[in-house]
């Protein structure tokens, strides 16, 4: 089942350009990094988890581009920005070749089940 997304035909044609560059910026960056780097760890200061992820990666010798946006008291809506765009709710955000794979937790699993390997060797 996908994910429920307001249509464009239901947003009044007068703020879609708002919304659409709604912190942009962090997205536009994010998707740079993402193109660039097999693995991209998106995170915040503060946060154990980004931690546990980028420490299961160095683990596992895969290379990996992190970054931080804020903190608990900082940046709070260019994260949202990022929350909204990819639908995932928390930090960190791991990407794989392009693929969000989840946070930490799914890493871990990835990592456990060999599935990391292959997806980075297709």
């Amino acid at each position: 089942m996908p994910r429920p997304i307001l249509a464009e035909a239901q947003i009044h044609p007068a703020i879609r350009e708002q919304i659409t560059r709604h912190e942009h910026a962090i997205v536009e960056e994010v998707q740079a990094a993402v193109a660039q780097h097999a693995v991209v760890v998106v995170g915040m200061a503060s946060n154990p988890y980004p931690k546990k992820a980028r420490k299961a990666l160095d683990a596992a010798g895969v290379a990996h581009h992190d970054l931080d946006y804020g903190s608990y008291f900082s940046m709070w809506r260019q994260r949202n920005a990022l929350k909204l765009w990819t639908g995932w709710p928390t930090f960190p955000m791991v990407f794989v070749k392009g693929t969000l794979v989840g946070g930490a937790n799914d890493l871990n699993k990835l990592i456990a089940s060999g599935e990391l390997k292959k997806l980075l060797a297709s």
